[in-house]
Order: structure tokens, then C-alpha cells, then sequence
């Protein structure tokens, strides 16, 4: 069936108003997310402070999505998505608020943005499970790749040259009340999405028991904790070293600037480019490049080398996330109980995401703990950074079969998979 994305761009506003929101969410926390990092670290100048912050958010997000989901099943989930965006501006003006004493509040507010990051993503992504079909899930992700990397060109640069020209007294709370602004537009626009709502009862232990029985499901929740591994430490670090190494948010910006205009050609070439039948080469090659990428930081660390690292893992990460993303809906969409299951599915999901998180964060702690920053920040970084390739490694051998769209597991059925009439991911 020929099938024209631009066609169905115009014509679907379900399918426009979600990536508008999703670019607007991206836009806000562009702005603001790294610089609040960096409005910590400011205070304390403590990594441990930092990692404390994130660990925060991390563990609250599996009860918020545990939550989130429960109140999905009984109202319409844009309702969610809407509850969630809340929290989160709440979360941007008491930053502002707390001002100076933001680090006596640190765990109240990594949990304030975990509860608001659980509602919103578990929100968008059954939104965008219901709105795109297995033909349109690539292209929808590699555009909301695209809209991710123009608000990560924008926000960074613009926040940096922001705070850097005017005082940071001044320069601070003008962005956090930007994104503040940003969260309160995606909630109008939100009210222009149709009522969805799920049918039968909330049962979390359905979903997990089936990963037992249903060897595609396993294999992307195992990918899906490695996917947490690495992003659990690298989400903050790197920002922060950046700015140990230049103590400039206009560098710290520029560094963005960089890898969301790398990211935003490589997600444009992927979302025309990336098929189902490329899908394994392509998270091949992502994973590679991204597990090469933590060995620089054996080399003497400046501002150069991280602007080198962060063009090399801008162009990797839409090769390995895109098809990957594509993939896991695919998994769900055939599952057993698919349709009433729809919002388990995706809680269970993010819980072993979030577990990865916590496990790196933990880890990460008790390097810094135990020994120096300067001792277990080299060593360290290559264990937890392998995370992203072993996503590759768990779902490399999970298919479909073309056109019946039924999964196949090719490293189960070794000696039948050249036989059938498939599409070989």
C-alpha cells in the first residue's frame, strides 16, 4: 500500500496536534532542564547533590506511572497528559520560589519532576500507541525526533546567551517562567485532542505475568532496563562537566546547539530512510557508535573532546531510538490483550526503564562515594554507557512476519527463519 507521511500530516489532526504537543513538552524542557542541573550545582558545587536530585525523580516516576495508569483506565488520558504538564509547571515555579535554598528542597523537587514526567509520558505514549499504525510509527517518531532536535538547537543557546547578557539573578527565573509559559500552551492545545478513554479494569499483574510466556515482551523490557542504565548517569553528568570544564551557560548552550542540529539531521534522514526491514542494522550501528563514544573520556577531558562526543552520540542515538521505539509499539500492538492492556503495557514498561535508572544512579553514588570523582568517573562511565548497545543485543533477533504482522523470534526458531516469507528486521 503506498502510503505519503505529508498526506496524512495534513490530513490527521490527531496525529499534528500530538507531535505539536510533543514539541512544545521538548521546547519547555529544552530550555530549562539542563540549567537546572547547573542552578544545583551552582549552590552546592556537590555531584552527590546532583545525583541525589535525579535519584529522586527516578524513583518516583515508576509510582506516578503506576498511578497515572490507574486514573487512564477510569478517565480520558489527555486528562493525564494535562495533570501531568501541571506538575510539571508547578515544579518550574517553585525552582524560581525556592530560589538560593533550592538545594535544601532537592528530593521534594526530583520528586515533583518525576511525578510530572510519569503523568506526561505515560499520557503521550498511549496517545501516540492509539494515534499511529505500525506504517506510520517510524515516521511519527523520526519527526518527533526532528521537533525534539529544533527545540534542542533553540532552548540550550537561547537559555545560555540569556543568563550569560543579562545577571544570573534575573536570568534564571526568566527561563524557568518561559517553560513555565510553554507547559501552560501545550495544555491549551491539549483540549483540542478527542476524549479517549479505555475500557475494562486496571490490572498491572496481567502484563507483568506475560513476560513469562511472551518472549518478544521480555526481551524489550530487559532492553528497556539497559536503556536506563546509561541514561540514568549520562542525563546529568555530561551537562555538568561541560560546565566544570567552561563554568559558562553560554558554552554549556553552544554544546547543545551542537548536538541538536547533528540530531536533527540525522533524525530527519532516519525518519525517510529507516524501514522495518532495516531496523536491526540500524540499532546495530547506533549502539556501536554509542558504546565506542564513553571510551573518549579515557583521553584528558576538554571542552573540545565533549564537543566531539556529543556530535557523535547526536548522530547515533536516532539510529538506535527510532527504529527501537518503533519496534517496542510493534511488540505491544501484537501482544496478548493489546487493545484493554494498551496502558499496562506501557507502565510495566517504564517501570524496568526506571529501574535502570535507579541502578545506574546507585551505582554512580557509590563510585563518588567510595572512591574519587576522578578515580570512578573514567571507569565508570564505559560500564554504565554500554547500556544503549545491549537494547540491540535483547531485541535483535524479534521480527515480524510480512504482512500477517505476527512477531517471530528468530533466535528461537533458528532453522525456520530463512524459510518464511518475512521481513528480516
Amino acid at each position: 500500500m503506498n502510503f505519503s507521511i505529508l498526506k496524512v500530516f495534513r490530513r490527521d489532526k490527531e496525529w499534528s496536534l500530538l507531535l505539536i504537543v510533543g514539541g512544545l513538552f521538548y521546547l519547555s524542557t529544552a530550555l530549562s532542564n539542563s540549567f537546572v542541573n547547573i542552578y544545583i550545582w551552582k549552590q552546592s558545587g556537590e555531584l552527590l547533590n546532583i545525583a541525589l536530585y535525579n535519584l529522586a525523580m527516578v524513583c518516583v516516576q515508576p509510582i506516578a506511572f503506576y498511578v497515572a495508569g490507574m486514573l487512564t483506565k477510569k478517565i480520558d488520558r489527555v486528562v493525564v497528559l494535562r495533570i501531568g504538564v501541571s506538575i510539571l509547571s508547578l515544579f518550574y515555579l517553585l525552582v524560581v520560589l525556592f530560589g538560593a535554598e533550592v538545594n535544601n528542597h532537592l528530593l521534594l523537587l526530583g520528586g515533583m519532576l518525576g511525578a510530572g514526567l510519569g503523568f506526561y509520558w505515560l499520557a503521550f505514549n498511549v496517545l501516540t500507541f492509539e494515534v499511529t499504525e505500525p506504517n506510520t510509527r517510524d515516521a511519527f517518531n523520526g519527526y518527533l525526533g526532528v521537533l525534539s532536535s529544533l527545540a534542542g538547537m533553540m532552548g540550550p543557546f537561547a537559555s545560555g546567551l540569556i543568563i550569560s547578557v543579562f545577571s544570573q539573578k534575573a536570568g534564571y527565573p526568566f527561563i524557568f517562567g518561559f517553560s513555565l509559559f510553554l507547559f501552560f500552551l501545550a495544555v491549551g492545545l491539549s483540549f483540542l485532542l478527542s476524549k479517549r478513554t479505555s475500557e475494562g479494569s486496571y490490572c498491572i499483574g496481567v502484563v507483568w505475568r506475560l513476560r513469562k510466556v511472551n518472549h518478544q515482551w521480555r526481551k524489550v523490557l530487559h532492553a528497556h532496563f539497559f536503556q536506563g542504565i546509561r541514561e540514568g548517569t549520562f542525563v546529568f553528568l555530561i551537562v555538568i562537566w561541560v560546565f566544570m570544564l567552561t563554568e559558562s551557560e553560554l558554552a554549556l548552550g553552544t554544546f547543545g546547539l551542537l548536538q541538536s542540529a547533528v540530531s536533527f539531521i540525522a533524525y530527519f534522514l532516519v525518519s525517510r530512510f529507516i524501514t522495518p526491514s532495516r531496523r536491526t542494522r540500524a540499532m546495530l550501528v547506533g549502539g556501536l557508535c554509542l558504546l565506542v563514544s564513553t571510551f573518549i573520556f579515557w583521553l584528558p577531558v576538554t571542552y573540545a573532546l565533549l564537543l566531539g562526543y556529543g556530535a557523535l552520540v547526536s548522530a547515533a542515538y536516532p539510529l538506535l531510538l527510532v527504529p527501537y521505539a518503533s519496534l517496542t509499539y510493534d511488540v505491544i500492538g501484537r501482544a496478548e490483550e493489546a487493545g484493554p492492556r494498551r496502558v499496562e503495557y506501557v507502565v510495566v514498561r517504564e517501570w524496568f526503564l526506571n529501574a535502570g535508572r535507579i541502578v545506574s544512579i546507585l551505582v554512580f553514588i557509590s563510585g563518588i562515594t567510595l572512591f574519587t570523582s576522578d578515580d570512578s568517573i573514567p571507569i565508570l562511565l564505559p560500564i554504565l554507557g554500554a547500556g544503549h548497545f545491549f537494547i540491540f543485543l535483547c531485541v535483535r533477533h524479534i521480527t515480524f512476519l510480512h504482512g500477517a504482522g505476527q512477531p517471530v523470534d528468530r533466535h528461537a526458531s533458528e532453522n525456520n527463519a530463512d524459510k518464511e516469507d518475512g521481513t528480516k528486521v
